[in-house]
Formats: structure tokens, sequence, C-alpha cells
């Protein structure tokens, strides 16, 4: 039997935090160029579509820091829910790969648990892991996470606002460098103004506090994929190794195809060509 060409594979994207379905527009032109399709959902709350904070958009964005989300409510069920419709619509293809980014790691691995059938395989660009620790902060609070960078890009008390809060307009020349290091530092100053632009302030709290539990016989076994970012400044090439060896200890029947691209937590902004192949190969 021969194997599956790029022409019988559908990718399924699932953005991280503060993103869209738009970040992988530049990766999808790859893919498409290479002869293989694609598709991109937006989570609940994410996307150009995203309920603001009522004062974002205003001169000194008042109440940003107190304002209580409109994604408070926003559940991992709910999210999940979009990845599982997306897989469904995505399956006539022959082989669906399911692709996640960062804090997209939550639900696309419950939506693989549910329903592993949608799935041929899973791919976790620097994205979270739940086989060992299952929620998204129980490895934000691990030693190998303490070199990581962006812990002042947070705003206010995500307990009262129900969101983990960001501010991608702010006027502070440091506040907007300090993104810039942690989530782009290889991607050109000019394009990363337009997108630090594009991201939306709220992750709804759910996200990476809902514990996401798998099993070995539904997650564990479909095939899975771990590319490495190995600049990564978000989330450190050392608790992504963590993830890793952990997911291959809880389910050594089915361990991690591990890849590794150069740069930062963000390819799809920096090489999009190079991550395009990567997925590929």
């Amino acid at each position: 039997m021969t194997a599956p060409s790029s022409t019988d594979t559908v990718f399924v994207f699932v953005h991280g935090a503060w993103h869209g379905s738009a970040q992988w527009a530049a990766t999808r032109r790859a893919l498409a160029g290479l002869g293989a399709a694609s598709t991109a959902i937006d989570l609940p709350g994410h996307g150009f579509d995203a309920p603001l904070p009522s004062g974002y958009l205003q001169p000194g964005q008042p109440g940003l820091l107190t304002e209580k989300s409109a994604l408070a409510t926003v559940t991992m069920d709910d999210s999940t829910q979009a990845v599982l419709d997306a897989l469904r619509q995505a399956r006539h293809h022959r082989r669906v790969v399911l692709v996640a980014h960062s804090a997209g790691g939550a639900p696309a691995s419950l939506a693989a648990e549910r329903a592993p059938e949608l799935v041929d395989e899973i791919v976790y660009l620097s994205a979270f892991v739940p086989a060992a620790r299952p929620r998204f902060f129980d490895y934000l609070d691990a030693p190998e996470h303490s070199a990581a960078r962006g812990r002042g890009l947070n705003l206010g008390d995500p307990g009262e606002l129900g969101a983990v809060r960001i501010n991608p307009l702010s006027q502070d020349p440091a506040y907007v460098e300090e993104l810039r290091q942690t989530h782009y530092h290889d991607t050109p100053p000019h394009r990363f103004d337009r997108w630090r632009r594009a991201l939306t302030p709220d992750l709804p709290l759910a996200i990476p506090t809902t514990p996401v539990v798998v099993t070995p016989d539904r997650w564990g076994r479909v095939p899975r994929t771990f590319v490495r970012c190995a600049d990564d400044r978000a989330l450190p090439v050392a608790v992504q190794d963590l993830m890793i060896a952990e997911a291959d200890r809880a389910m050594p029947a089915n361990p991690f195809t591990v890849r590794t691209l150069p740069g930062s937590h963000s390819p799809f902004a920096a090489r999009p060509h190079e991550l395009a192949a990567a997925l590929l190969a």
C-alpha cells in the first residue's frame, strides 16, 4: 500500500491564545503550493469577530484592567466542539491531520480523545500536551518554564476577569517590545506591528485551567508529531521536551515523532514556508 500523497491530506489548524484562523494564512498558501488542502478555525472568542472589552479601542483604554471578559463563560467544551465540527467537515479526505499551536493543544487533544476516528495524525506546534499534566497552567508553573519571557504581559486578575488578558494595542514601547521578544522576536518589525494589531486581548480562562484527560485507547492511539521551536521564548524548549518525555512515558506504545524548527514561538509568522515543509515531511 502506498503512503498518502499531499493531495490526499487536509490539515485542520487550531490557533493558540489571542490569535485566530488568519494567523495560518501564509502557511496555508505554502501548503496549497505543495498540493495540500487545509482549513483553519476560530476558537470561540477569537478571530476578527471576537468580543472586546468595551474600552479596548478607546483612548486610554478605560476599564481594561478590571472589566470582566465577555469570554468568561466560554468553556473547554465550547472550544472542543469547534474543533470537532471542523474535523467532521474534513473527514471526506483520505487523511486528516490536526495541527495545534500553543494553548490550542488543549481543545485539540480533547477533540482527539472524544473522536479519535476523525483524526489520522495530531501535530503539536510548540503546543500543550495533556498526557501527563492535565492543565496548561501545570506546565507554566514547572521549573523548566522559569526562563520564559512575557510574565509582565498579563493584565489584571485572570480569576476576576475570567480571561488571561493582554494588550496588543498598548502604547507603551517597553510593553510592545516585550510582546515582540516573547512571541515574535524573529519576525521583521514592520510585520510584527501588523501581527500584534490583529491579536485579540482575551484568552478564555477555561482554556489553560480546565483539566484535559486523555486515555491510551483513544487519544493515545492517534499518531502524533511534536514540532519543537528551538528558540521559543514563550514556551521554552525545555518545557516542550518535558511535555514530549512525559507523554511518551504515559503512552509508551505510541511515542511522539519529533521535528525541530529554528526560531520563535510563531513560525507561522516568521517562516511559514519552512513550517509547511515540516508539516508535509
